[in-house]
């Protein structure tokens, strides 16, 4: 399918077929002589073709059953000459359209760039909370349906391409050797802020789709691969009913979005496996950079360094010259021991050469320091047991006022903001913060915020009120803001019905 990318005149059958598909495009879908002879300029090719060359090319494309030819029975010919060159009309097969496209893929490849890229992760929860509400409606239309699923497929697998090839430039980044420094270290510097700026909140937008699409679970993915069939309109083909085929690919797809995000075995999510290589890939990265670095900070290597010292020793003039060179490059100068006496002087005599006289010890640390040790008290161990057992009771302490927030938080239902009433100031706080994640995050379709904690724990749905004014107060001041229709989700926390009582009970205390 592909040997016209080979030989002497694969740049003329390329041409050819780029012309073929140029002239699909416009809804063409048969050339003869002369057109394809045209449409080769409209392609790049400028250079001048015999029409025995240009029929040549085209029957070896014939012979490898890329291109089709018929004869045109519908034209008026005045001479047999003008028959010969329009008769024939030449149109691309199914093997030729693959084999052009499978260039073009292979092309756009090798130009493409990956990416990490957040907005695909947002994007492909907002696909996947459209179609909870619209298999929610069962008068939304089935054609938005198939539209939204398309859409979902389509952010899905740019997410793939792009993390494939980034994760392959990346490998190569590591692998890479003999690039000019500078801009070695500025792209690795730069691939490291990169990586650092995606790994920030990935857990929370990984945790966001999963949930998603659970929720598009509880609703029934079949029933949404079947209206996403009647919105597909399939047309009916030769072969066979195409539905099963459909239905088919579309079961694969929604399985590869959960081996990414909810895995159906409990094994850990794809996305997670990301996030271990990209932190593998900023370690690598600085370290490399540190012996970039330090390469830089040292002009020579030590193997260097004694090459120039040989080349000084074979250079120098005389036997003094040698001498002074090795003190000054070796650094042995003359004994520092030297002021040093036997542990008793009257054992040995003071006309004793220091050949004839034992030995005298010498501290290790006088070639280095100057100095001999200092024998003292060995210094006191620390106890740190005092300051463990205070930071773990600290932290148990944190987790119970978290889990208690958490349990006063937690609704059991819609409510209205302004149920909260007077809280403590430690549990407005958190629910501040949840209010500031919800808001942050685009509304869906119908006005719908959804977020979640950083470690997916808690989960808030604002959806907006008919007007009205919300008041909070705490201890340290109030709050004023617009009303919303809450719901705080929290797996560990009490019952709906408690939650609710105690909502009712802030507010009978502010109405008191």
């Amino acid at each position: 399918m592909f040997r016209f990318t080979t030989g002497e005149r694969a740049e003329l059958y390329n041409v050819i077929l780029q012309a073929f598909g140029a002239a699909n495009e416009r809804l063409e879908t048969a050339l003869g002589l002369d057109e394809v002879r045209a449409r080769l300029r409209t392609v790049g090719w400028l250079d001048a073709i015999h029409d025995d060359d240009l029929q040549e090319a085209l029957r070896k494309l014939r012979e490898w059953q890329l291109l089709d030819v018929v004869q045109n029975h519908a034209e008026n010919y005045r001479t047999a000459e003008e028959y010969e060159r329009r008769n024939l009309q030449y149109s691309l097969t199914r093997r030729g359209e693959a084999a052009l496209a499978g260039v073009e893929h292979a092309l756009s490849v090798l130009a493409a760039t990956g990416a990490l890229q957040t907005a695909v992760l947002e994007a492909v929860t907002d696909r996947l909370d459209e179609l909870f509400v619209l298999l929610g409606d069962p008068a939304s239309s089935d054609r938005r349906v198939f539209t939204t699923l398309q859409e979902l497929e389509g952010h899905l697998e740019a997410l793939l391409a792009n993390t494939r090839a980034f994760n392959g430039e990346l490998q190569r980044l590591l692998r890479a050797e003999g690039a000019d420094l500078a801009t070695f270290r500025e792209v690795k510097a730069a691939t490291v802020a990169y990586l650092q700026e995606f790994l920030r909140n990935l857990d929370q937008r990984g945790q966001a789709v999963a949930s998603a699409a659970q929720r598009v679970e509880q609703r029934g993915v079949p029933l949404l691969h079947e209206r996403a069939l009647r919105g597909a309109e399939l047309p009916p083909l030769a072969g066979g009913d195409p539905a099963p085929a459909w239905l088919e690919r579309r079961q694969a797809r929604w399985e590869g979005l959960r081996a990414w995000f909810l895995p159906a075995d409990g094994s850990r999510p794809r996305v997670e496996q990301l996030h271990d290589v990209a932190r593998r890939a900023i370690v690598t990265l600085l370290q490399v950079l540190d012996r970039i670095t330090e390469s830089r900070r040292r002009s020579s290597s030590a193997a260097q360094d004694f090459r120039e010292l040989a080349r000084w020793f074979a250079a120098a003039p005389t036997e003094d010259d040698l001498h002074r060179l090795w003190s000054a490059a070796s650094g042995l100068g003359p004994a520092r021991h030297a002021h040093l006496a036997h542990p008793d002087p009257e054992l040995v005599p003071s006309s004793s050469t220091w050949a004839e006289a034992p030995p005298v010890e010498v501290s290790a640390l006088l070639r280095t320091s100057g100095r001999t040790e200092r024998f003292t008290r060995t210094g006191k161990v620390r106890d740190i047991g005092g300051i463990k057992a205070a930071r773990a009771e600290r932290a148990r302490k944190e987790r119970a006022e978290l889990d208690a927030a958490w349990d006063i938080l937690g609704t059991g239902g819609p409510v209205r903001l302004s149920a909260f009433g007077r809280l403590e100031h430690a549990v407005f706080e958190r629910l501040l913060d949840l209010l500031g994640r919800a808001l942050a995050v685009r509304p869906d379709g119908i006005g719908v915020r959804r977020a979640v904690t950083s470690d997916g724990r808690v989960e808030i749905v604002l959806r907006p009120c008919d007007g009205g004014r919300a008041v909070l107060r705490t201890s340290q001041g109030r709050l004023e803001g617009p009303d919303y229709l809450v719901e705080i989700r929290s797996p560990g926390s009490r019952s709906a019905g408690s939650r609710s009582a105690g909502v009712r009970m802030s507010m009978t205390e502010e109405a008191g």
